[in-house]
């Protein structure tokens, strides 16, 4: 039996490239966040306060959450879940950015082993 017929288990890989128009609101929202979070030790606190404050792309991991996009999804849970973000050089028109890529690598490999 393949593993797609054995396991009730599916690794969804999400890869987002957002636009930061604003720092200083999304910096202001994590740090609130932070702040909001009572069950997080007071020394964690401030070392993600720092974090926040010096980086926007850490601002905005403390801000998005993907338990926000599989949770009412019906009948599924979320068992692990791990993201990072990190500034990068955008450029929509270069072939390094073209999302179908992995689509067509993962048909690739499907057509050559079936």
């Amino acid at each position: 039996m393949s593993t797609e017929e054995t396991s009730r288990f599916v690794r969804l890989r999400v890869e987002l490239v957002v636009e930061v128009e604003q720092e200083d609101a999304v910096t202001k929202a994590a740090l609130e966040r932070i702040a909001d979070d009572v069950e997080m030790p007071a020394d964690e606190q401030a070392h993600a306060e720092g974090a926040v404050t010096e980086d926007t792309a850490e601002a905005l991991a403390y801000l998005v959450d993907p338990f926000d996009l599989v949770s009412e999804v019906p009948g599924v849970e979320l068992v692990q879940a791990s993201w990072s973000s990190e500034r990068i050089d955008y450029d929509p028109d270069s072939p390094d950015w073209d999302l179908d890529e992995d689509d067509e690598d993962a048909e690739d490999e499907e057509e050559a082993a079936g």
